[in-house]
């Protein structure tokens, strides 16, 4: 069974207020350092501004959410690893775009203008090359469960000696 790649949404922003997409680049006293993608000016985003993490982003669905990553591969699928639906769109357009892309996709929680952003912040990043797939998870996971299996075969020893040292301090 093979698991499908994600894109990585790491360290990419949106800042409530301000236009585009922002790379964090490192955390002050007060607020973040952040990179705006495209004009690759720096600026502070302070605690009194809405910054959401587009790695901690779903979208509501009939079922359970699914991460922004998960339906930004369903729309480079759809669209062949081209730009989506012009966010622009009239929004009969943009609702039909998007049943495509996620048919599951909750329509009295999704609005139009969720739609919009979807597809705007996917262009973006597709224009600016960003859309990458984090590497399969069973290669990552492979050193991490031989050790897990290791310390299985530990635990029990280790409970062993401690119990016989309570029993001689008793």
């Amino acid at each position: 069974m093979q698991k499908t790649n994600n894109m990585n949404l790491k360290d990419i922003l949106a800042i409530s207020g301000e236009p585009g997409l922002f790379r964090f680049i490192a955390q002050g006293k007060n607020s973040i350092i952040v990179e705006h993608l495209e004009t690759k000016k720096r600026s502070s985003a302070f605690g009194s501004a809405k910054v959401s993490s587009l790695e901690d982003i779903a979208i509501y669905t009939e079922k359970e959410d699914m991460p922004l990553s998960k339906v930004f591969d369903l729309i480079w699928d759809k669209a062949n690893g081209g730009e989506a639906v012009d966010p622009k769109s009239d929004n009969n357009k943009l609702k039909a775009w998007f049943a495509e892309v996620l048919p599951e996709y909750d329509r009295d929680k999704v609005y139009t203008s969720d739609i919009k952003k979807v597809a705007l912040w996917y262009n973006s990043l597709h224009k600016l090359n960003l859309l990458v797939k984090e590497e399969p998870e069973a290669e990552k996971n492979e050193p991490t469960a031989e050790v897990t299996s290791e310390e299985k075969t530990e635990a029990p020893a280790k409970k062993k000696k401690k119990a016989a040292g309570k029993a001689e301090k008793e």
